[in-house]
C-alpha cells in the first residue's frame, strides 16, 4: 500500500473520530451481514430512535445466560469444576461427578 493510500485511510479514520464514529470488523454469519449493517447504521445516528435501538439491543442482549450455562460449558470443554454441577444432558453426566 502506498504512502498517499495510508494517509488517505488515515485521514478518513480521523475524520470518523471527530464525529465520534469508529471503524472496525465483526464475525458473523453470511445472513446476517445486511442486518448487522442496518443495525450499525442505526445506531451511528443521533437521533432518540438510536438510543431508543441501543437500549432494546442492550437490555435484550445482557439477560443471565441458561441456568445451566456454565456447567455445560464446563462439560463440553473439559475444564474440572470445584463443585458437581448438573449438566446440560444426561449423555454428558460424567463431567458432574466429584473430583
Amino acid at each position: 500500500m502506498g504512502n498517499s493510500q495510508k494517509r488517505a485511510i488515515q485521514n478518513y479514520r480521523s475524520r470518523l473520530g471527530k464525529r465520534g464514529l469508529a471503524r472496525f470488523e465483526v464475525l458473523g454469519r453470511d445472513a446476517d451481514r445486511d442486518l448487522i449493517r442496518s443495525l450499525a447504521r442505526r445506531l451511528s445516528e443521533d437521533t432518540p430512535e438510536a438510543s431508543e435501538l441501543r437500549a432494546a439491543v442492550s437490555k435484550s442482549i445482557a439477560g443471565e445466560p441458561p441456568k445451566n450455562w456454565f456447567s455445560s460449558t464446563a462439560c463440553h470443554s473439559g475444564a474440572q469444576v470445584e463443585a458437581p454441577q448438573p449438566c446440560a444432558s444426561k449423555a454428558e453426566s460424567a463431567c458432574a461427578e466429584p473430583m
